[in-house]
């Protein structure tokens, strides 16, 4: 008795992802999937150039935020590929577009989570960190996503998938019996960990960085009050906030329509849940890029000159105005340019 119920249990929820969506992506939904796809490709590019262009702002942390750039890219062209052909059925592109989305979509949760857990040991526990701790990194944040890849491919569990968790894109094949399993294996699990390993590990850096500042201004009053400073803190606190925050927002929408398929509720077909969830799965560079070129005041200020020296050159304007440009601001002059001397800190900080 107790065998068949628990039979029936599995079916009923087996039978919530044999429901094929017979109602194709609309093309507004394709276009702005897509849009996302692109703005994630040039903001990982744009995260890629900067790291390979200026030396100087190769930091440790930039270093880890180079290979969540480089896996955000992989992550993004694969996605590109499946909305553009919105696959209905299991084929060779097919299960290759799968193979590398999944390979590169649990390879950004564990690079994410990597860069966390690197500021939690540098600056709350204070533990020195060398060549082995980034080699642990490699290890797991490429290893396991390509051992699980490589396995689901093997056992032929990538292929068509119609389950309403996915825009367009194949994932877990559809005929496989535990494919549950897999949708967790190859992406859930490490999705929903992510979800409570970052507040908890950013939470815990912040309320340090409080008590670091309460303590710093209680023997120094002086700092508190200068002007320099201030700025900086609160850039860096808010960033601290918002790195947990902009990435719940963006991947909880695919955790969404997971457990509504579970539910077999048919708002999992909202257009608006479908585009979130699109936009949400393919748009992780661009945010990567938003927080830490465009928001980063050292990066920022690197990439806007040469833009402008470039925009000289282009109109052949003179040859002292576009080195005036290249030319690096004085400490002294500029409160806001860091110098040679200053990049580092900065950095870590923001």
């Amino acid at each position: 008795m107790l065998s068949t119920c628990c039979r029936i249990l599995r079916e009923s929820v087996l039978a919530c992802f044999r429901v094929k969506n017979v109602e194709e992506l609309y093309a507004s939904e394709r276009v702005v999937v897509l849009v996302s796809c692109v703005l994630s490709f040039v903001g990982s590019s744009l995260l890629v150039c900067t790291h390979a262009l200026w030396p100087e702002l190769r930091t440790r942390p930039r270093q880890l935020l180079l290979y969540l750039s480089l896996a955000d890219l992989l992550s993004a062209l694969s996605y590109f590929y499946g909305v553009l052909q919105d696959f209905d059925k299991t084929s060779w592109d097919c299960v290759l577009q799968g193979a590398l989305s999944t390979f590169s979509n649990t390879s950004s949760f564990f690079w994410t989570m990597a860069i966390a857990l690197y500021l939690y040991i540098t600056i709350v526990r204070g533990s020195p960190t060398g060549t082995g701790l980034l080699c642990c990194f490699h290890v797991v944040s490429w290893g396991v996503p390509l051992g699980i890849t490589v396995a689901a491919v093997a056992l032929k569990k990538i292929g068509y998938d119609a389950s309403n968790v996915s825009v367009g894109w194949c994932w877990v094949n559809l005929d496989a019996e535990d494919r549950v399993l897999w949708m967790l294996l190859t992406g859930k699990v490490w999705e929903i960990l992510a979800y409570v390993t970052l507040p908890v590990l950013y939470i815990l850096i912040k309320k340090h960085i409080n008590r670091a500042h309460a303590a710093l201004s209680e023997y120094r009053p002086i700092l508190s009050r200068a002007p320099a400073l201030q700025p900086r803190t609160s850039i860096a606190d808010k960033k601290l906030i918002l790195i947990p925050v902009i990435f719940i927002i963006l991947r909880i929408w695919s955790t969404v329509r997971f457990i509504l398929t579970l539910c077999n509720s048919p708002a999992v077909q909202n257009s608006v849940l479908v585009v979130l969830h699109g936009i949400g799965n393919t748009f992780q560079g661009g945010a990567n890029c938003i927080m830490f070129v465009l928001c980063t005041r050292v990066v920022r200020t690197r990439l806007f000159s040469s833009i402008c020296c470039c925009h000289y050159d282009e109109l052949d304007w003179p040859l002292q105005r576009s080195d005036s440009c290249w030319q690096r601001p004085e400490p002294h002059k500029d409160k806001d340019v860091p110098g040679p001397e200053r990049t580092k800190p900065l950095l870590s900080s923001t």
